[in-house]
């Protein structure tokens, strides 16, 4: 009887335990605070940029005058997710055109 109950316990302990999954947040590229967005503007220089938002993500070989920065985010308790892309367009060393999505 007592061997009973403290397996019946340790079996319940297992299966309440099982339920409390914790997921995480997934954080992926460069962060990119709106501010930091909003002071991005045509003629910067490329050392502007590179200071204002950081190192581009991805690094294109067949076209340097342009550098991606793309921010995700996923709230793991809620599944909401942030996509943030900027898209910087150099024509020599200044800023020519930027592309932005956020959702």
């Amino acid at each position: 009887m007592q061997k009973a109950l403290k397996c019946a316990a340790l079996i319940l302990l297992a299966v309440s335990a099982s339920a409390c999954v914790h997921k995480i947040n997934i954080q992926q590229g460069n962060y990119l605070d709106d501010d930091q967005i909003a002071k991005l503007e045509e003629g910067m220089t490329r050392q502007q940029v590179r200071y204002l938002l950081g190192t581009p993500v991805a690094d294109d070989p067949f076209s340097e005058d342009r550098w991606d920065y793309v921010y995700y985010f996923r709230n793991g308790r809620t599944g909401e997710s942030v996509k943030k892309q900027v898209i910087v367009f150099f024509d020599g060393d200044k800023v020519s055109r930027i592309e932005k999505q956020i959702s």
